[in-house]
């Protein structure tokens, strides 16, 4: 990575004193008000940037001593320094005599996020945040070390896992009950790490005099647009909608298996008339097939993702030692974006990729802004963004299937996982909410609360009997639920957009190509639903809508069966 940094962070003295200086410099004018908020972002971008690539650093090496110091340096003095002095920035804005000259237009949302978050700021919630961080990196350093042996030889789970296609039943609970006993072997340690993460958010909540946590995190969200009661109705929409056409599918499957009831290792399995994909063979065939294809889409893609890799922005093999899952991490001082991701060989590459490809164009349509606060995307956006970079990508998976039967193939399992995977999202956000409204709750009621709403939410054509504990721990590997709670739902906000966009692009690529860039160009300079608008789609989540995106996922895979 190429780093831009003028503030050296690890001197917290000096980086005290470049804060003290931009905090007490004199304002004398609405001109002196904005160019102190440019030049407030660019010190932010700076320090931020070094705090986000100590953070990547870690990801990729979570064994690594002198790595884990480092970022353990920034979560003891430099963050909680950082946030103190946040707060006085935006007690100096908010108190400017100016403020009031600002164009509304422009400053309106700004004042907003700085009113917000003002309220949500607290002494005391900084030392526990401290606390908060240190147990999230123990997660990661439990979870990154965890690994099966597999005929003689030592896997990551992320390996592991592309066994759960295989054609032979055996091999495949075979994988399961490694990986499954693999997180089951830390239970104990990760249900103690949650236990003190939710006694810590709920204290956080209370210091600034709200009931729970998940009340907290809807103000830090920036969660304008919606309320917590409109997740539930979404939860009961996909639970109306969606369910019924994920029980369809896998019932397909279970007959196509030949197997008399379908169990938690069957459900990625290839069926007889199909194969294993294998669409690269290493790392550097995913990146030149996946740039032809953003050539195809838009030049300046291909030439952002050439960017990337001159300047070492992608981690995308899996190895021991390495956090699980895959994200997309903006650098703003350099205006770089990183991937960081864990191949296993299988379709699962391409759309992480691409997804993340998908937040990496959409920081470079951002670059534009010259407020942070307006490159803050909202995961609302940014995973917009994202999931309409899996579709529109589809047009051209033949650069990674030149056989059309497996073209076909790959489709189909593309729009099948984007049902299967919509319940599973309202799973993990309903199971937070109930987290930290209940937040005296033991481990055990933790695992029956997670259990029961698999079964409320989840198909029934899976059997689970006999493994039930594999199923009420199944939220263990969900990073989220530790590292950035109540991020999950967006998802499934975001899928709902995505399909939209998808329609829009059957009709008229270049039109809808020219709206999901005009979008995006916004970062978060206007509100969720005014971006949505600009994409030309509904920021809605209505039963209604979803049962039209439904009929229109449904179409698309019968016309694919046609083929």
């Amino acid at each position: 990575m190429q780093h831009v940094n003028t503030i050296d962070i690890s001197n917290v003295l000096q980086l005290e004193k470049t804060l003290s200086t931009l905090l007490n410099k004199m304002i004398s004018s609405k001109l002196d008000l904005e160019n102190w908020l440019k030049e407030q972002s660019k010190v932010i971008w700076d320090i931020e940037e070094q705090l986000r690539s100590h953070y990547i650093a870690f990801q990729c090496n979570t064994d690594d001593e002198e790595i884990k110091d480092t970022f353990e340096h920034d979560q003891q003095f430099v963050k909680p320094l950082l946030k103190r002095y946040q707060n006085l920035l935006d007690n100096k804005y908010l108190e400017s005599p100016f403020r009031m000259e600002l164009d509304s237009n422009v400053y309106g949302l700004l004042d907003t996020k700085i009113k917000n978050a003002q309220k949500l700021f607290c002494e005391e919630n900084i030392e526990l945040e401290i606390q908060e961080d240190k147990l999230v990196t123990e997660y990661f350093e439990i979870t990154g070390g965890l690994s099966g042996i597999w005929d003689g030889e030592e896997k990551t789970i992320t390996e592991l896992q592309s066994y759960l296609q295989d054609s032979n039943r055996d091999t495949r609970k075979k994988a399961k009950t490694i990986i499954s006993e693999q997180f089951l072997s830390v239970e104990k340690e990760l249900q103690n790490i949650l236990n003190q993460l939710i006694k810590i958010r709920h204290q956080k909540a209370k210091n600034i005099q709200l009931e729970n946590y998940r009340d907290y995190m809807f103000k830090k969200y920036e969660r304008f647009d919606y309320s917590a009661i409109d997740c539930y109705e979404l939860a009961e929409s996909i639970r109306k909608y969606v369910v019924p056409l994920k029980d369809k599918i896998l019932l397909e499957q279970k007959d196509k298996l030949q197997v008399d009831t379908l169990r938690p290792w069957d459900v990625s399995a290839v069926t007889p008339d199909q194969k294993v994909l294998k669409p690269i063979t290493n790392e550097n065939d995913l990146i030149e097939k996946s740039t032809h294809i953003f050539n195809k889409l838009d030049v300046e893609f291909s030439a952002l993702l050439n960017r990337m890799y001159k300047h070492n922005c992608l981690d995308l093999t899996s190895r021991k030692g390495k956090a699980a899952g895959g994200f997309c991490e903006y650098l703003p001082a350099s205006q770089l974006s990183y991937i960081f991701m864990n191949l296993n060989y299988t379709q699962d590459d391409i759309v992480t990729f691409i997804h993340e490809m998908g937040h990496s164009i959409h920081n470079e349509l951002i670059k534009p802004l010259k407020l942070r606060q307006y490159i803050e995307i909202p995961a609302e956006t940014a995973e917009l963004a994202s999931m309409t970079m899996e579709l529109f990508s589809l047009n051209y998976w033949d650069t990674f299937y030149t056989d059309k039967k497996d073209l076909k193939q790959a489709k189909i399992n593309f729009f099948k996982d984007v049902i299967s995977y919509l319940p599973i999202m309202l799973i993990v956000d309903q199971f937070q909410h109930w987290l930290y409204e209940n937040p005296s709750h033991t481990s055990e009621e933790r695992n029956e609360k997670y259990l029961q709403l698999q079964k409320h939410y989840q198909s029934s054509v899976i059997h689970i009997d006999g493994y039930e504990n594999w199923i009420a721990t199944s939220w263990l590997p969900v990073l989220h639920i530790f590292e950035v709670p109540f991020y999950y739902i967006e998802y499934a906000i975001a899928q709902l957009g995505a399909l939209q966009m998808y329609k829009q692009y059957k009709e008229n690529p270049k039109q809808a190509l020219e709206n999901y860039k005009k979008a995006l160009s916004l970062g978060s300079s206007q509100s969720i639903k005014e971006v949505y608008d600009a994409a030309g789609i509904r920021f809605d989540f209505s039963g209604e809508t979803i049962k039209e995106l439904m009929l229109f996922v449904e179409k698309e895979l019968e016309l694919l069966e046609q083929l």
